[in-house]
């Protein structure tokens, strides 16, 4: 019951931010509104879904079901330890990025303070529904409003021909992705019609099939956290968008696919295969080493913090590939090694590459300049 409570209280938060974003709207060009009430708001929501997410790690799982949806397919949610990281890592990150949206926005990056207020706390009630959802439905609901908001986030200042551009690259790929996240639950639900993880835990796919399932993860996954080479929407959205909104992608949206494979490969699919871990161990290598010679040779700061996104995503490949190799060889000990270095740097590059974009925002904003050179 205690838990329970713990999973009611997230769900309070994520409405939290939905009633904030629908006051956005009633706000459209209200900047003092925004700016000193939303915003702050959507903080202090922020804070207390970080306590809620490190308290739910401790807990046993809990799952409720929400009549939402079609008439068959309700929203089936839990929170286990899993999605209670990512939760406090979300609210970690997103109280940093909501008290420093409340100066940035305020001339409205040529988007109305309210518009963005909307589409920015959508977008975090989405990722937090995504580590919530416990069926398919549900997850590619959040998943698609989280790209959808993401998208009209990146494209703020529309009126620029190469940010709009760089906000259709970044929608095109993530559907590809999303086509085959559709692919790989269609297998994991084994011709059962369930589409519910708890059905999909209990299928037990043979090697062949569990490694196709494997790679349209990875596929679909892989476009939204930036591995090589699905990663060129990513050195195109991040100079284009503001600089809140750069930290919010740089420090979580790119977890989310993070999340969605350790989701898949963990605990959907019963097989751990030593070829899986050779594959994201070498895409991890190269994508770290294709990201950190990029970033060497970049002047635009925030295009160079970018690279370096890429560069970290690629080491958290590592982290995963080489957990997967030694869960192959039944090396436990090492597996949950290697789990404990990714999970700690998820944490890590969450906060310190946020704070290094709303940094670079303070800079902007000062002196209108992001060339290193020219600085």
């Amino acid at each position: 019951m205690e838990h329970l409570l713990i999973i009611r209280y997230v769900l309070m938060v994520v409405a939290g931010w939905l009633v904030l974003g629908m006051l956005g709207l009633a706000s459209l060009h209200r900047t003092r509104v925004v700016a000193h009430g939303l915003f702050p708001l959507g903080a202090v929501f922020g804070l207390l879904l970080c306590g809620l997410g490190l308290t739910g790690v401790f807990l046993a799982p809990e799952q409720v079901v929400l009549p939402l949806g079609l008439p068959d397919l309700p929203f089936h949610l839990r929170l286990d330890g899993l999605s209670a990281y990512f939760l406090a890592v979300l609210g970690a990150v997103s109280t940093g990025v909501s008290a420093f949206s409340a100066g940035y926005f305020r001339k409205g990056e040529g988007t109305p303070p309210g518009l963005l207020c909307f589409e920015y706390h959508v977008c975090l009630a989405s990722m937090a529904m995504l580590l919530l959802a416990d069926d398919a439905y549900c997850f590619m609901v959040a998943w698609e409003t989280m790209t959808l908001s993401a998208t009209f986030l990146v494209m703020s200042n529309h009126r620029i021909a190469e940010i709009r551009r760089a906000a259709y690259l970044y929608f095109l790929i993530s559907h590809v992705g999303a086509l085959a996240l559709l692919l790989c639950f269609g297998l994991l639900q084994a011709n059962t019609g369930d589409y519910t993880f708890a059905a999909m835990r209990r299928q037990h796919l043979d090697v062949f099939w569990s490694s196709i399932a494997f790679l349209l993860a990875l596929f679909g996954f892989g476009t939204k956290a930036g591995i090589f080479p699905l990663h060129v929407w990513l050195p195109e959205a991040h100079p284009a968008a503001p600089s809140p909104v750069s930290a919010l992608m740089s420090g979580f949206v790119l977890k989310a696919g993070l999340y969605g494979v350790l989701r898949t490969v963990f605990d959907l699919l019963h097989l751990q295969v030593a070829w899986w871990g050779v594959l994201m161990l070498m895409l991890g290598l190269f994508t770290a080493l294709f990201g950190v010679v990029f970033s060497a040779i970049q002047t635009d700061m925030k295009r160079l913090l970018a690279y370096s996104s890429i560069d970290n995503i690629g080491l958290m490949f590592v982290s995963m590939g080489l957990s997967i190799l030694f869960r192959a060889y039944r090396m436990d000990a090492l597996a949950a090694l290697s789990l404990t270095a990714l999970l700690y740097q998820i944490a890590s590059h969450a906060t310190f590459k946020s704070l290094l974009f709303l940094g670079t925002g303070s800079v902007l904003h000062a002196t209108g300049e992001r060339n290193l050179g020219r600085l």
